[in-house]
């Protein structure tokens, strides 16, 4: 059974805000830590892609693509987050605004 991606989304939104509060963080730092941790995961994306093709020299063949396809999963899933902590009474609602947009000088 699936459930919608913005309630879990939000959820972890509202985790990692609290985690940040507690700990005195301001909000736009916390965006910022956010914002770095999607290119964390961006760069471990790319780590999987090399591994996946072979191109390491010193590690040959270090990932699958089912290894590249869970790192984009977490690439996603942590921008879906950083959207969410940054704009959370409208995230949902500005992706599709977004989406529509640019998907607009393309289809």
């Amino acid at each position: 059974m699936r459930r919608g991606v913005w309630p879990t989304v939000t959820a972890l939104a509202r985790t990692f805000d609290a985690h940040g509060d507690a700990r005195g963080v301001a909000p736009e730092q916390q965006w910022a830590l956010q914002v770095l941790k999607l290119a964390e995961e961006t760069g471990e994306a790319a780590q999987a892609v090399i591994g996946a093709q072979g191109t390491n020299p010193r590690k040959g063949y270090s990932h699958g693509w089912q290894d590249v396809h869970a790192e984009v999963a977490d690439v996603v899933i942590t921008g879906l987050v950083a959207l969410a902590r940054m704009r959370p009474e409208d995230a949902a609602d500005y992706l599709e605004r977004q989406l529509a947009a640019k998907a607009a000088r393309f289809l």
